[in-house]
């Protein structure tokens, strides 16, 4: 039963026996205070333990490629690997300047992204403000089956299917068996579920009072849509964007199977070309020797590639940060 001392005295006891004033007073302080929180301090340690496991995990990853890579770096100068444009560190005349392999992992990127942005958001902003119920319901998860469908299936779908029937026979451009432009346009449809699903998630998380203001000022759907919703959910859209990316720089089995073998400059989407990842997969087989300059070239791309990525997410966070909008 509750006791309360004299009039005027806000200190009271609950049923339990806590003391109500001093909790008032400080919360936190008395709720650190208290004993017995064994399961409260156990998963604490859980998600500590997670957070700082993920920490060192990427740190030693870092190390791993850091490593080899001051080998590869004490015979070949940094600056001749990063503006050379000859790649070619198993032939006899070796050669380690990797723009090659740059400029093919930006064409491949760029290309998926010219692909998996427009159609990606129009299938967010669908799902998002336009689809009934049932049947988000139903396309949603069809959508992100994509996202499950093994890359080396997408590489030969692109090598056996696009180059030669969507490009050469349909759309009449003369490419090869091997070209950016396929790796890329299946690069683009393979990260389509990232832009969309992440993108639907931050519109849906937007309040439904600004889209019931914007109505009432008189607005229609898409006007509500474009200059209400979308700036709401912009830091959302841009992550689920910077995602897409990092997953394109990083892909391999595709841009392998469908860009080529042939480290050059690519100046044109129909050129065939190398990439950085597509490197990494060609070379890393038992035959490399460990040691070795040309295998000790693996991890000087791999070096690369980790710190593009790298850049490009803390890049993104920044910008996520300043255009966040809280509500």
């Amino acid at each position: 039963m509750s006791t309360t001392t004299a009039e005027g005295s806000s200190n009271q006891t609950t049923p339990q026996g806590i003391d109500q004033g001093s909790y008032e007073s400080d919360p936190a302080a008395f709720l650190r205070q208290r004993r017995g929180r064994y399961g409260e301090r156990l998963a604490k340690a859980a998600l500590v333990g997670s957070a700082g496991l993920s920490v060192l995990i990427t740190v030693g990853i870092f190390f791993a490629l850091l490593l080899p890579a001051l080998d590869f770096f004490r015979e070949v100068p940094v600056g001749d690997f990063l503006t050379g444009q000859r790649w070619a560190p198993t032939f006899a005349d070796a050669s380690f300047g990797v723009l090659p392999l740059v400029t093919g992992t930006i064409w491949t990127t760029l290309i998926g992204l010219l692909i998996a942005i427009p159609f990606g958001l129009g299938a967010a902003i669908y799902l998002a403000e336009y689809a009934p119920e049932r049947i988000r319901r139903a396309l949603k998860p069809v959508l992100e089956v994509l996202a499950g469908i093994p890359s080396v299936v997408y590489g030969y779908f692109a090598l056996f299917f696009v180059a030669p029937k969507i490009l050469d026979d349909l759309l009449s451009i003369e490419v090869g068996t091997f070209s950016v432009l396929a790796a890329g346009l299946v690069l683009g449809i393979m990260i389509i579920p990232t832009v969309a699903s992440l993108s639907e998630d931050a519109m849906t998380a937007v309040p439904q009072s600004l889209r019931q203001a914007s109505f009432a000022l008189g607005a229609n759907r898409m006007r509500t849509t474009l200059r209400v919703v979308f700036p709401a959910a912009v830091s959302g859209i841009t992550a689920s964007i910077v995602l897409a990316a990092s997953r394109a720089v990083g892909e391999t089995m595709i841009v392998a199977l469908a860009a080529g073998t042939r480290a050059q400059m690519v100046s044109s989407p129909v050129d065939p070309g190398q990439t950085m990842t597509g490197f990494i997969a060609q070379t890393a087989t038992g035959e490399s020797t460990p040691g070795t300059l040309t295998y000790n070239t693996l991890f000087a791309v791999g070096l690369l590639l980790f710190l593009v990525t790298l850049i490009l997410n803390l890049a993104a966070g920044s910008i996520v940060r300043r255009i966040r909008e809280v509500y």
